[in-house]
């Protein structure tokens, strides 16, 4: 817990006042909901409910082979609740910290929102991506060596990222996205929905989210008749994007490594909706709105708040 306070205090001290903003801060232990952490299996024998993703080097034991000598071990499956994302429509509004960055006069440019026209309806927000070890806030699992033990961090703003804040600028510096975000790849995406509907996404269509759009442009506008899905859809389109930036980590499917994932796994993540609305459902990539999102919209604030869940697969040597 002392790391979060101590990003508190930083705060304090930055050159930014702090303002008022519709949230509070993060309780570990009543905003998440811990079931979506299961089932979880140990050695090939699984505990809890819930939908997992296949992987097909589960078994009750494991090698490595990282050294001189391989080291055999024990499988360890489980769901970690490790990062949190803000979708916010009032800039700066840091909504686990339950307090706002005060900007200035830059907030009217950077405010998000929906916005319909004739023909479509779009929604923009920023987003930013929390690092919230929970296990280790906790003291939890600390014996399980793949569980990640870095320090609570903020480790993106959207507010100070041109390429979210204009999609023409997104497609100059990702520009793969002429390639995946056009509507001949995006056929591929009704596969992609389907499968999410009845369990998790498609791995190999890295570029779909589902029922819920594209990962691209990598920017914060997205089009959706549904403003929950919407805001979702950006927060994994945002964790796709700290992928692309290098700063997005998974465990190998062996269990003896992790690796930065440029392109991501997205069948080894799911989200909880923390605020405003506690959610029950534990939603995998791409997975329809209709399914979970009824009554989720508070009308009186546009800032969500999610819990990403990874999935962590872990060998654990015997010797």
């Amino acid at each position: 817990m002392r790391t979060i306070v101590a990003a508190v205090v930083l705060i304090t001290l930055s050159n930014y006042t702090i303002a008022e903003c519709n949230s509070e801060f993060i309780d570990p232990i009543s905003d998440i909901n811990w079931a979506c952490m299961y089932p979880m299996s140990i050695a090939g024998v699984s505990t809890g409910g819930g939908e997992d993703t296949m992987n097909e080097h589960d078994s009750a034991t494991c090698v490595c082979d990282d050294g001189d000598i391989p080291r055999v071990g024990l499988r360890y499956n489980l769901w970690e609740p490790s990062r949190i994302i803000d979708t916010v429509s009032d800039p700066y509004c840091m909504m686990p910290l339950g307090s706002e960055l005060d900007s200035g006069n830059n907030k009217a440019k950077l405010a998000g929102g929906l916005s319909r026209s004739a023909n479509s309806t779009r929604t923009f927000q920023q987003m930013h991506y929390y690092i919230f070890p929970v296990f280790q806030i906790l003291d939890m699992f600390y014996d399980i060596p793949c569980i990640g033990d870095d320090g609570f961090d903020v480790a993106m703003m959207t507010e100070i990222v041109p390429t979210w804040n204009n999609d023409l600028l997104s497609l100059i510096i990702n520009p793969e996205a002429i390639l995946f975000g056009n509507p001949v790849t995006n056929l591929a995406c009704a596969a992609d929905a389907t499968s999410a509907l009845k369990g998790f996404p498609r791995k190999e269509l890295f570029w779909c989210l589902g029922s819920w759009g594209n990962a691209y442009p990598l920017a914060g506008s997205i089009t959706s008749t549904d403003y929950t899905e919407a805001n979702i859809a950006l927060a994994a389109r945002g964790t796709y994007f700290m992928g692309r930036t290098g700063l997005l980590w998974e465990t190998t499917d062996d269990g003896c490594h992790r690796k930065a994932a440029q392109i991501w796994r997205k069948d080894k993540y799911k989200f909880q909706m923390a605020k405003p609305t506690k959610d029950s459902h534990c939603i995998p990539v791409g997975r329809d709105a209709q399914l979970w999102g009824a009554g989720k919209h508070n009308l009186y604030s546009d800032n969500f708040m999610w819990m990403l869940f990874k999935k962590v697969d872990c060998c654990v040597s015997i010797w």
